[in-house]
């Protein structure tokens, strides 16, 4: 049986354009990647969220 080792994640968060599509990969506090697709109009809008919620 294989040792169970804690995950802290698979890489750094990363953003790319791909085609029309731009792609979020964000690693997971349990493992993993979080991978969403987006376009620009929703980036535009996730990105003004998030400032809405910094300051």
């Amino acid at each position: 049986m294989a040792a169970m080792k804690p995950r802290t994640g698979d890489g750094p968060l990363e953003v790319t354009k791909e085609g029309r599509s731009i792609l979020l990969r964000m690693p997971l506090e349990g493992g993993g990647r979080l991978v969403v697709e987006m376009n620009a109009e929703e980036a535009q809008a996730l990105g003004d969220a998030i400032k809405g919620c910094i300051g």
